[in-house]
């Protein structure tokens, strides 16, 4: 508790009232001021959670490098020449099977370690859940990189996937605890630029590479992996614990202190903590109300479904609006009719405007709002499928290929303008607070579960010795994008301009999802809150008396 609400208990005072009062007076003050704060006065306040946020989301980086490499491997001379078969018109192919194999092995890994997540970063924080995952991750790195054999090779995939899947929900739930509501949006899609920029870094390795027939063509971008882990670890070490999961905690003066070292000098003298963690403890006893519990089970009751299915479904557009033919780009291109170099040329332009487009949400988000953009978006993407689909009807020339290639990178442009960075956003701010990492960990959990149809699919559509859809698969996920645009009109909210206790109160009252843009949200109407903010300060009092 913080000092001044001590002190108002010591002088005398029977009554819980006053102390309730004073966090609902405070908590409102709060209030008040962030709608008040304009995002450059946010980025002045908060410039060192700024900082300490995108050092956190940096273990993205790291997963985006390996997913390209793993995927873009299937187009990679050295890698089907170890680990491949020999076809009939004499080169090596990955069999569509293994392809499938080694992604979705990956994927596997990824959901234990999202469901580990969940579990860790509640009872121990964010930070030390993901410095024991880097620690991980720089063990497992050894398995792919002396791996043998492709079967060796599944195992080391699998088992790193596991705190890859730490880092893709932990991240952007770190980013959303500790920066204000205005640059929310900005640092949770921040992760989708991370994303990226490890697909640039991998797809720039893997072309340096491309004429290399040795084994060190695919061992040194393994290798490369070792490079992140100890300076992450060290930052995060170093970095503060987010102010929301230590108010779960009841350690409301660390919060305190963790509030302060997030902010500037400046920010200290313009916006109080102690407002700000009032804040924090009001609308956690508004969630608590609703939701007692905090397992995974918790959020598929009352409101918290609604919450758990549009982020699951906005996690799972990422893949159903045709998004999982990026990650087969090279081979894509390839068997469009483009020779391996200019494939992953075409690769590194796609991640290129893909890390352009990042940027360019950034300027749109404030004027166009996320719902707007979100559904914009995928409509242009539908369009630009469809088009691809029907080039692939005709029969394939030089000139053709080329086209499919220029519509999948304007394709890829769109996505990182729209849909990839967004959906971070969403799943971010749309869970409530105190079940954010489990209905993250559930989200991206859907996500994979897409991911591994696509893994699937994708392969024997574009496999020569499979479907050979080639550039037809385009009409297959067009399809899909269109049912994706008509759930996004009726159950997609519009969370701009909405604390999280604001959202609380939206989604509580039930508002449709169409009338959340301009629905009036007023978190403190409710009487009964005060009483049980106080009950909560008694229960951290007495945990802080026990503890001393």
């Amino acid at each position: 508790m913080s000092a001044s609400l001590r002190e108002r208990r010591g002088s005398g005072s029977t009554s819980s009232e006053p102390d309730a009062n004073l966090v609902l007076h405070r908590a409102q003050a709060a209030l008040e001021e962030e709608h008040s704060m304009t995002v450059w006065s946010a980025v002045k306040s908060y410039p060192k959670a700024i900082g300490w946020s995108i050092l956190a989301s940096t273990c993205i980086i790291m997963e985006g490098y390996d997913l390209v490499v793993i995927f873009s491997f299937f187009a990679f001379p050295a890698f089907t020449k170890k680990y491949g078969q020999l076809t009939a018109n004499g080169t090596y192919e990955v069999p569509a099977a293994w392809q499938t194999g080694l992604t979705n092995g990956t994927c596997i890994g990824e959901m234990i370690g999202l469901f580990l997540t969940g579990i860790f970063a509640d009872k121990y924080g964010q930070r030390w859940t993901i410095i024991g995952a880097l620690a991980l991750v720089s063990c497992f790195i050894f398995i792919t990189f002396f791996s043998p054999n492709i079967h060796v090779l599944l195992v080391g995939q699998i088992l790193c996937g596991i705190p890859w899947g730490v880092f893709q929900t932990i991240t952007p739930a770190y980013a959303a605890d500790v920066v204000p509501m205005d640059l929310r949006p900005y640092l949770t899609s921040y992760v989708n630029l991370c994303w990226v920029m490890g697909q640039i870094i991998g797809s720039g390795v893997l072309r340096a590479l491309v004429d290399r027939t040795d084994q060190w063509g695919y061992r040194i971008p393994y290798a490369l992996q070792w490079i992140w882990p100890v300076p992450l670890a060290i930052a995060m070490f170093l970095a503060p614990e987010s102010p929301w999961w230590l108010v779960r905690q009841g350690r409301v003066e660390d919060a305190e202190r963790s509030l302060n070292r997030l902010m500037s000098r400046k920010g200290r003298n313009t916006f109080d903590s102690q407002k700000a963690v009032a804040a924090i403890i009001h609308t956690n006893e508004m969630e608590k109300q609703v939701t007692k519990g905090t397992s995974y089970m918790d959020c598929f009751k009352g409101i918290e479904l609604r919450r758990t299915e549009i982020c699951m479904m906005v996690w799972m557009i990422q893949i159903l609006c045709g998004g999982g033919i990026m990650a087969f780009s090279s081979y894509f291109f390839e068997r469009a009719g483009l020779d391996t170099a200019y494939s992953f040329d075409l690769s590194m332009a796609q991640y290129g405007l893909g890390a352009v487009g990042v940027f360019i949400a950034w300027a749109l988000i404030p004027w166009v709002g996320r719902r707007t953009l979100f559904i914009v978006g995928q409509i242009m993407m539908m369009v630009l499928l469809l088009i691809i689909g029907f080039i692939g009807v005709g029969p394939k020339s030089q000139p053709s290929s080329w086209a499919v290639g220029a519509l999948l990178l304007v394709y890829v442009f769109v996505y990182d303008i729209t849909v990839g960075p967004l959906t971070y956003s969403f799943v971010s701010e749309i869970s409530s607070t105190r079940l954010r990492q489990k209905t993250m960990v559930l989200a991206r959990n859907a996500y994979l579960v897409a991911n591994i149809v696509n893994n699937v699919l994708t392969p024997h559509m574009l496999n020569p010795t499979a479907w050979n859809w080639g550039p037809k698969t385009g009409l297959f996920w067009a399809g899909v994008c269109f049912l994706t645009i008509v759930w996004a009109y009726y159950r997609l909210p519009e969370p701009k301009g909405r604390t999280c206790a604001e959202l609380d109160d939206l989604f509580e009252r039930k508002i449709p999802a169409r009338q959340f843009a301009r629905t009036v949200a007023n978190p403190f109407d409710n009487g009964r809150r005060g009483g049980s903010v106080d009950a909560a300060l008694r229960e951290q009092e007495s945990r802080k008396t026990q503890g001393d």
